[in-house]
């Protein structure tokens, strides 16, 4: 991959970002979190904003994984071909979410949106790191949230949209797990591979951090964002595992997340 020049990065809260990708003029795009409308109930208002944000990060997925295709053109075959599968997958469920959005009054621009994953995700310069943050953190925090969304959705008498969710998740698995095992593989064949890894996660990690959300601030549809980042979503344990990660792994998220004693549980049961 070659280095990005100036002009193809920008910055936002001091941390530096891939520049946005085109987008229609029907979009506005926005650089910072609090100018984002996502709402905290499940209003008429709130479903086609949920869905709109869908649609939007969807189409980000694909471009990440395109555009990571472009990058590294040498990559071995077999993770070029899941990645293209990706591709295709990740247009899939960007035309769900449309149609689903337009079944609900919703139109595409409707909402703010932001292209946080593919400024982070396009900005390392390592396929191992990009699989790592993209796949391995950002997907598998998917596989957690649609679990809890598919609740919400049925809780708010959408059963269609939830269904919808269950089938993408599908996908999503496999999208964590063909990442899991390529990136095991590849360490044990180069272990460079592992610092890749390391930076790409500490880059995360330095640009969370800068993003976060400060006492006071609140978003463009007026709700608090130190709050909406404690959702009730845990870690969906059965996911992760069909995903391959490993018991040890699925333990530790589930220590941060404080519940010490379900960690227990699930090494428990896989070493049954």
């Amino acid at each position: 991959m070659q280095p990005l020049k100036p002009e193809e990065t920008k910055r936002m809260r001091g941390a530096v970002l891939r520049r946005d990708p085109a987008r229609e003029p029907c979009f506005n795009v926005v650089q910072d979190p609090n100018d984002l409308a996502d709402y905290a109930d499940m209003s008429p208002t709130s479903r086609r904003q949920r869905l709109h944000r869908s649609v939007h990060n969807e189409m980000q997925n694909l471009e990440i994984a395109a555009q990571t295709l472009v990058d590294f053109p040498d990559a071995s075959w077999d993770v070029r071909l899941q990645i293209a599968r990706q591709c295709w997958d990740e247009v899939r469920h960007t035309q769900l979410f449309y149609r689903r959005l337009q079944a609900l009054g919703g139109r595409k621009g409707e909402f703010p949106v932001m292209n946080y994953e593919w400024g982070v995700v396009c900005m390392l310069d390592s396929l191992p790191a990009r699989l790592a943050v993209q796949n391995r953190t950002f997907e598998a925090g998917e596989l957690d949230l649609f679990r809890h969304l598919m609740g919400v959705w049925r809780n708010a008498g959408d059963d269609e949209t939830a269904e919808m969710l269950d089938g993408i998740l599908a996908d999503e698995v496999q999208h964590v797990r063909f990442a899991n095992q390529w990136l095991k593989r590849a360490a044990r064949e180069e272990p460079r591979a592992l610092m890749g890894i390391a930076r790409g996660v500490a880059y995360l990690r330095a640009v969370t951090e800068a993003l976060a959300a400060k006492a006071g601030d609140t978003n463009a549809a007026g709700v608090d964002l130190t709050q909406w980042t404690h959702l009730d979503v845990y870690t969906s344990v059965e996911d992760r595992r069909l995903a391959e990660f490993t018991p040890e792994e699925i333990s530790r998220v589930l220590r941060q997340e404080g519940f010490g004693h379900l960690a227990e549980a699930a090494s428990n049961d896989a070493r049954r």
